[in-house]
């Protein structure tokens, strides 16, 4: 087997090659080496394939990246196994040429008339946090094209059918021959179709489609977040001439939460406790997406510091277990003392040896004890 040539090399493009340059080089091999333009020459043939073939790897980053990273054997086990699937070819060609390849004779010579999908729809559905961690069924209602049911896709009113285009004799498009060039475009009375209806349906117009509106009821799994994309297969609007219906894809955003922040699957929140209850410990309540939950301060905590409950954050999507919740101590300070409290106070701050100043009296001294942040801590709360 030849040694198959750098796929650069065959464009006669550099490495650094921009996205419009790589289509420029294939256009123009495409434009010189085209079966329609050497009918019976088996190089130009190769030729061109082996430009198409560049092509559909350099247009696309995924693929250009492995290339650049390992070759032709970055490739393997791809479409075709050599990374280029021909069964697109006519998607590759229209996409250089386009209107431009109709009127030279480059335009796909298979008919429109085969099968086509159906276009993919997109919905958007906003959830709430709690959704998210518990999951949610919805039904949905969405505007699309369906399959006329009067006609059944046909286009034809019952009683009657699709005929063959008498202008392009069913080929899809009509050809004009001036000398050795021959023009080629599509057919202005079926648009490239192949067929008319000459008797159309009375409720599409003879489109063979119709509008509706479509209920469809949606399972949404637990842990998904803003970005996330169910899809559903079949969904989407009606295929022509008996293709396939395309997709709905139901994109999620989340909407954000009042109490807790979400990171990634943990949830973060806050909780305040006084001066006593972080100095001597105290038992207090916390809030979760599931009610209050006891969390146990213990003696001597510090302003800044953290605590996790395990399990209390989202659930994991496709996977057992859930995140956690992690709990944010602020400690406040104690304010419009009485004098009974303050004269207790100062003594425990002489207790301590700290010396009060006429500043502090005023601005109080828990300011100092207590505004400081320190590093965060977890301590698992069992």
């Amino acid at each position: 087997m030849a040694q198959k040539r750098d796929y650069y090399e065959v464009l006669s493009v550099g490495h650094d090659a921009t996205e419009d340059e790589v289509k420029k080089a294939y256009r123009k091999l495409a434009i010189k080496y085209h079966p329609d333009k050497n009918p019976g020459d088996e190089d130009a043939e190769d030729s061109f394939k082996e430009a198409t073939e560049a092509y559909e790897i350099l247009r696309d980053p995924d693929k250009r990246s492995r290339y650049d990273r390992f070759g032709h054997a970055g490739l393997e086990g791809m479409t075709g196994g050599s990374g280029i699937d021909f069964g697109n070819f006519e998607d590759i060609v229209g996409d250089i040429f386009g209107d431009f390849g109709d009127a030279f004779g480059f335009g796909s010579s298979r008919r429109r008339t085969g099968p086509r999908r159906g276009r993919s729809l997109q919905y958007d559905m906003e959830m709430s946090l709690e959704d998210v961690i518990h999951g949610k069924t919805t039904t949905i209602e969405v505007p699309r094209l369906e399959t006329c049911t009067r006609c059944n896709g046909n286009g034809a009113e019952p009683g009657s059918r699709p005929e063959t285009c008498p202008d392009c004799r069913g080929r899809g498009q009509v050809t004009h021959s001036q000398g050795f060039l021959t023009m080629s475009r599509t057919c202005g009375r079926c648009h490239g179709d192949g067929r008319v209806v000459i008797h159309p349906c009375g409720a599409c117009n003879g489109r063979g489609v119709s509008r509706a509106t479509r209920k469809i009821k949606v399972d949404i799994p637990k842990g998904v977040d803003t970005g996330f994309k169910l899809q559903l297969r079949g969904e989407g609007e009606a295929g022509t001439n008996g293709g396939p219906p395309g997709d709905l894809y139901v994109a999620i955003h989340v909407i954000p939460h009042d109490t807790f922040t979400r990171d990634e699957n943990n949830l973060i929140t806050s909780a305040k406790i006084s001066f006593v209850q972080a100095a001597l410990g105290a038992e207090i309540q916390v809030p979760t997406v599931d009610g209050a939950e006891k969390l146990t301060i213990p003696p001597e905590t510090q302003y800044g510091q953290q605590f996790r409950i395990r399990g209390k954050g989202v659930p994991y999507y496709n996977h057992y277990g859930s995140g956690d919740l992690i709990v944010q101590v602020k400690v406040q300070t104690p304010s419009k003392l009485t004098p009974e409290q303050r004269e207790l106070l100062s003594q425990f701050a002489q207790l301590r040896g700290e010396q009060e100043t006429p500043e502090q009296e005023h601005s109080g001294f828990f300011d100092k004890l207590f505004h400081r942040h320190h590093e965060d801590d977890d301590d698992e709360i069992k």
